[in-house]
């Protein structure tokens, strides 16, 4: 292929409710898309970084602005241009893995639009829909956080993923537990709100039978989930610390997980994410696909990625009502607690024209 220009759109989407975890709350979803623009097709890239650096060090305005100088141009450079090319020519630009990804995400796109390929098939997919889990913020109260749970419940989510911190951690897993019992699958992530120190206060969550804890500490902090793992029963799983398949195996082999939540955005790539998944693997290592508020577009990717046979466990896969009103693609509707793989060329999904249009805050045109 040959790359011609990339569009960037900033898009704002409100969110149907307010998502407050450990590092705070959001009211609204600002979203930089990227529509590549190649001599065979068009395909769309989700940059899944936030408007702040509080979940990592980068955010929208920092990737739109690496892409812009950086990594566009040197996609441009390249001698060729397929999904696989892409890494290695965006190399030699550290970090900005948010960035790489939504421009990988964006030529993988259009290469199988153009070759009429499905991404789930191409990333090695072996069911036609996956289960899916919902992660509940903290709230206000317990009461609000049981209605909401109780909600999620009766409309077909087979997992729930309750957000931790400091003063909201046990009692809302007990009266979660109470009220529902104990054939709910339940986790929680703490966004590395807790230090090793805190270790007795988090073994107070193992009788409650979870699934798994979720990114307790640091995302630096290797060693000290390692040591944390060996003083709880309930298995560790590790998000932010998880940035390639080396930093996966790497963790597997200190002990410091047992469960990898995976989100392409965070770690450069679906090609990435899938390397992780293989690494997870063989190790026996069971993996789910974790989600950053993603529109239809990423949800979409999501969704293929979660249909790869390592993906054990329910991931944050939601139907597209849990938080917009109006996704920018043909909405996803869950079904019996699962959401069908996309089966189209590519995503398998495109946006709808008005509705894009009535978010979007500005465009930028990048021609080569």
């Amino acid at each position: 292929m040959k790359l011609t220009g990339v569009e960037l759109r900033w898009v704002r989407m409100p969110l149907v409710t307010p998502f407050r975890t450990s590092f705070g709350t959001q009211t609204a979803r600002e979203v930089l898309l990227l529509r590549v623009v190649t001599g065979d097709a068009e395909g769309w890239g989700e940059c899944v970084a936030m408007s702040e650096p509080r979940y990592s060090s980068e955010y929208v305005d920092a990737a739109a602005d690496a892409i812009t100088h950086f990594l566009v141009p040197a996609l441009a450079a390249a001698r060729r241009l397929d999904a696989n090319s892409v890494a290695p020519a965006l190399a030699p630009v550290r970090g900005h893995r948010m960035a790489k990804a939504a421009l990988e995400m964006g030529v993988l796109d259009a290469e199988l639009r153009a070759e009429g390929r499905p991404l789930a098939r191409e990333l090695g997919a072996v069911r036609e829909r996956v289960p899916c889990g919902v992660s509940v913020g903290i709230m206000d109260s317990i009461g609000e956080l049981l209605d909401t749970v109780g909600g999620y419940l009766d409309a077909g989510y087979v997992r729930i993923k309750l957000k931790i911190e400091p003063g909201w951690d046990v009692e809302p897993v007990r009266a979660v537990r109470e009220r529902f019992g104990d054939d709910v699958l339940l986790q929680v992530d703490a966004n590395t709100a807790y230090t090793v120190a805190d270790a007795r206060h988090l073994a107070r969550l193992d009788p409650f039978g979870l699934l798994l804890i979720e990114q307790p500490l640091d995302e630096e902090d290797l060693l000290g989930h390692a040591e944390l793992a060996t003083r709880l029963t309930t298995p560790l799983c590790l998000d932010e610390s998880i940035t390639s398949a080396r930093a996966a195996a790497d963790a597997i082999r200190l002990g410091a997980c047992r469960n990898v939540n995976i989100k392409p955005g965070r770690v450069g790539g679906y090609l990435e994410a899938r390397r992780i998944h293989d690494v997870c693997a063989a190790h026996g290592v069971p993996v789910w696909c974790g989600g950053m508020l993603e529109t239809g577009l990423g949800r979409a990717a999501n969704v293929a990625l979660a249909a790869l046979p390592g993906f054990l466990l329910p991931g944050d896969t939601s139907a597209s009502g849990r938080y917009y009103r109006a996704d920018i693609t043909a909405p996803f509707v869950l079904e019996d607690g699962h959401l069908p793989v996309p089966t189209g060329p590519g995503l398998g999904v495109e946006p709808l024209p008005d509705v894009l249009e009535s978010v979007t805050v500005r465009t930028e045109w990048l021609s080569l």
